[in-house]
């Protein structure tokens, strides 16, 4: 059994609880598969994982006790950094949650606005996943065609919100910046293109024998166990569960749009690859319609909250549905011009418990493809 330094916690006291003849050791916090700063004790038997050990702490940046030393209004850019992939999602539930307390009624345009950009935002973080997944699997090819077509939203999403990644384009009572008819068309040409794209996805990956080899039949997350760890996102509907936030507790004008839930029933890695890959074409969907049915319009109410703002006194939850599972805001005011308390509900984080009871038994080799059938973002969890 390997030995390790004196002061070593995490990886001292897991050793403590290890069997004869067995080995401890540390993926990550800098292995290639882990995004991020995460690191995680395995020990071993031969190739086979007997225990797994998640260890968070590398880059705890305290979002939710900054709230409390910033106004409603500058904590915004905080919301942008949460999960860096999809922070529109976050973004959502922030104002969500404020206006709800504030009893804010926001202009119908505007949330047109932030579900197009939104589902954007969606497409690309889920275009990511599956680049920087076939990466760690080893193929290389794909993460080509992934990132030059997030490129093309990349480019679109910068002229709304000023931003290529951290977005925090939302506002208490709408959005920055209205969505000009270019943008629109650029949309409406997107959602072909990305249509045309997807069957050499298929072809290239989903198909491919390799892949499925990989994936089928392993990492197997039923629904009692996503239930008992509070997963949700692409873990949940792998599962056969047909539950997303937009449909199960409708916020803005999702209500309006015909689009469907994939859902998968073999609860393995493969069935979460395939929810996220349909929900590609689920978004397509989504800002289709709303392309042709936004309407005229402010983007943002007149009087739009300043940074002295006070919100009223109370209380408000508000949820979103994010790339990775469901987003939940709780804020608490004191009626001053800062909130008293915000607790972000992360969906990685209950997402991540799930891996030390799923790679029980597992080789050591299907660990990397387990952890990014989870699509993690680490700062999200670590926040």
């Amino acid at each position: 059994m390997n030995a390790f330094p004196e002061g070593d916690f995490y990886t001292n006291h897991f050793e403590k609880g290890a069997k004869e003849n067995t080995m401890i050791l540390n993926m990550g916090p800098q292995h290639p598969s882990t995004h991020g700063v995460l690191r995680v004790i395995l020990e071993l038997d031969g190739e086979y994982i007997v225990r797994a050990e998640p260890v968070l702490g590398y880059l705890h940046r305290m979002h939710e006790k900054m709230a409390e030393v910033k106004t409603w209004v500058q904590y915004m850019p905080n919301m942008g950094r949460v999960d860096y992939l999809h922070p529109l999602a976050w973004n959502h539930a922030y104002v969500g949650a404020v206006e709800k307390l504030a009893g804010i009624e926001v202009p119908e345009r505007a949330e047109f606005i932030r579900v197009i950009t939104t589902e954007l935002n969606r497409i690309s973080s889920h275009l990511l996943w599956w680049g920087a997944y076939l990466l760690d699997l080893g193929a290389f090819t794909p993460i080509m065609y992934a990132f030059d077509d997030r490129e093309r939203i990349m480019d679109m999403m910068q002229k709304p919100t000023g931003s290529r990644l951290t977005y925090s384009s939302f506002r208490i009572g709408g959005v920055v910046h209205d969505l000009d008819d270019g943008f629109l068309k650029e949309c409406a040409e997107l959602v072909p293109y990305l249509r045309s794209r997807l069957p050499i996805y298929k072809d290239l990956v989903t198909d491919n024998i390799i892949l499925r080899k990989r994936l089928e039949e392993v990492g197997t997350m039923d629904k009692d166990m996503c239930l008992r760890y509070g997963a949700t996102g692409p873990l949940i509907r792998g599962a056969g569960v047909k539950h997303d936030t937009r449909k199960a507790e409708p916020y803005s004008v999702y209500d309006r749009f015909d689009w469907d839930i994939p859902v998968y029933k073999e609860a393995d890695s493969m069935a979460r690859y395939m929810v996220r890959m349909d929900e590609i074409e689920q978004s397509l969907r989504i800002v289709e319609q709303a392309v042709a049915m936004i309407p005229e319009g402010e983007h943002i109410i007149k009087k739009s909250p300043k940074p002295a703002w006070k919100a009223p006194a109370g209380e408000a939850y508000f949820a979103s549905e994010g790339a990775r599972g469901k987003v939940g805001v709780h804020i608490v005011s004191n009626g001053s011009k800062t909130p008293y308390r915000v607790k972000l509900r992360a969906p990685g984080f209950s997402n991540l418990n799930l891996f030390a009871e799923c790679a029980k038994g597992t080789m050591l080799a299907d660990a990397v493809a387990i952890l990014g059938s989870l699509d993690m973002v680490i700062p999200e969890i670590d926040r």
